[in-house]
């Protein structure tokens, strides 16, 4: 569910949306990575100035642990075009 969101979100914002893909990695009980690949220039966009887009989308996340308690990290890297 997490992952989903976080997809479309990166779709949303991104201005090559069909190279958006998302990646998640369980790294132990309760914690998971979840790895948004998208081209170099919508890295930026989904980082934002002074990491703020990612900070207000991982605020999000947080608030999803209400209902599930894992801990996600979410990284977000460039694809090699």
């Amino acid at each position: 569910m997490v992952e989903d969101f976080l997809k479309e979100y990166a779709k949303l914002i991104s201005d090559s949306p069909e190279i958006i893909r998302t990646e998640r990695i369980n790294l132990g009980e309760n914690f998971d990575e979840i790895i948004i690949y998208a081209s170099k220039a919508d890295t930026g966009k989904l980082i934002g100035k002074d990491g703020k887009m990612i900070n207000a989308i991982k605020t999000v996340v947080i608030g999803y642990k209400a209902k599930d308690p894992t801990s996600y990290r979410i990284t977000v890297k460039a694809i090699e075009e």
